[in-house]
Parts: C-alpha cells; sequence; structure tokens
C-alpha cells in the first residue's frame, strides 16, 4: 500500500505538463494551467495527508529538472529511497497519533453515562429496550441503522431511502455483529465500535481512517433465522 501511495504520487508528477519554468502563481486562464494545477492540488492533498513536510524551494527544483531532464542532484535509486523512508516514518507517526486519539476517546466514553463496556472492549447506550429474542451469530437481521464517526462524520446510513436493511450477521464487522446480538426485536442501541473490533490499522476507502471507532444507532426491527437445517442421514 505504501509503494503503491508513492508509485502513484511520481505517476502524477510524471504526467504533469511539462512546464519550462516555476512560478510562484498561475492566473488559470489557459487549460494547460488549470490542468497543472489540478496536478499540483492532486499530490498536495496527498501529501499534506501523510504529514510529511515539504521545502517548497528544494522541490519545485528536483521537480523542475526532473521534468526538463537536467542533471539531478540526487540519482533516481538514491530518490525512491529517500521519499519511501520518508513515507514510512510519516505514516507510522501518524497512526500512532491516531491511536492515541483513539485510546483517549475510548477512555473518556466509557465514563459516560449509561455507558456499558463488553469484554471485547464494545461501548453501548440502550436507548430503548427491546423485548423477545436475540439474533444469533448466523441470524439475517433487519435493521435501520446510521454509522458515524465520533467527530459526526457519516459514513452510511440507511435512513435517507426510508427502507430498513437486510444484513447477514456472518458478514459485518466483529462489532457489529457482537452489537445486534445483545438486543431485542424493537430495541434502539447506539453501539461505539473500536478500531480493532471494525477496521483497525488500515480503516476503510476514504471516508474511514485508520484506528476509527465507529459510532453506530441501530434499531433492530425484525429477525430472519439463519439456522441451517439438519441434514437427512
Amino acid at each position: 500500500m505504501k509503494r503503491l501511495a508513492i508509485a502513484i504520487c511520481f505517476l502524477l508528477l510524471a504526467l504533469s505538463v511539462q512546464a519550462r519554468g516555476i512560478r510562484e502563481e498561475s492566473d488559470l486562464v489557459h487549460e494547460q494551467a488549470r490542468i497543472s494545477y489540478a496536478f499540483g492540488m492532486t499530490v498536495g492533498g496527498d501529501l499534506q495527508q501523510t504529514g510529511l513536510a515539504i521545502e517548497y524551494a528544494a522541490f519545485a527544483e528536483g521537480f523542475k529538472a526532473a521534468m526538463e531532464q537536467e542533471n539531478t542532484k540526487l540519482d533516481r535509486d538514491e530518490a525512491l529511497e529517500l521519499v519511501q523512508n520518508a513515507f514510512e516514518r510519516a505514516l507510522l507517526k501518524r497512526y500512532a497519533q491516531l491511536r492515541d486519539d483513539e485510546i483517549t476517546f475510548l477512555a473518556e466514553n466509557a465514563a459516560g453515562k449509561g455507558v456499558t463496556v463488553t469484554e471485547s472492549g464494545l461501548q453501548y447506550v440502550v436507548l430503548q429496550e427491546g423485548s423477545g429474542p436475540k439474533p444469533g451469530p448466523n441470524d439475517t437481521v433487519i435493521v435501520h441503522y446510521e454509522g458515524a464517526l465520533v467527530d459526526g462524520t457519516v459514513f452510511d446510513s440507511s435512513y435517507p431511502q426510508g427502507q430498513p436493511e437486510e444484513i447477514p450477521l456472518d458478514m459485518v464487522i466483529p462489532g457489529w455483529a457482537e452489537g445486534i446480538q445483545l438486543m431485542s426485536m424493537g430495541g434502539k442501541y447506539l453501539f461505539y465500535i473500536p478500531s480493532n473490533l471494525a477496521y483497525g490499522e488500515y480503516g476503510a476507502g476514504q471516508f474511514i481512517p485508520p484506528y476509527s471507532t465507529l459510532v453506530f444507532t441501530v434499531e433492530l426491527i425484525d429477525i430472519i433465522d439463519g439456522q441451517e437445517p439438519d441434514e437427512e442421514s
């Protein structure tokens, strides 16, 4: 994954228009200028997310030398090694900070009113207690739900379409499966799912960063028995 990120960064640089100079500002009047600016934004955004600090003058000098095929101050292998090592250090630092932030959040949240913590570390609050049976690990449930990050950013929800969803519990993240099995039909719970019960150190796509605690509000509407029938002898 890290090598892919580095490769993409260099690909973006290589695909940039062949500039014959780097100016402080661009008026973006011409299409070539707009495309160049867009590439700069893309690469800059990726670098900013890693937490890498860049010296713009040195970056521009190396970029210009490579684009115009001038003699560079570093050979290619040395440059690639420096970039890879810098990415790895930046990512390790960022991941460590994200992990520390999650530990702090979970510790503080566990002391909140009405919060129960299970043995696995799952945290939940009963918003409305249900009645009757609880689902098992092989069951399929019909639920309304909303999933968000701890900052309130919603990444998934069944509410906008106005229809609950049918979800097999053996096909979801461990924290979700564990939490739903605590509920009875008609119940509504708020779950705080630690990253080790969700998407861990890698996150999921562009919406769920590494070491993200997920906050789910779930209403259990129905249970579909998922037990397989006994085989005939």
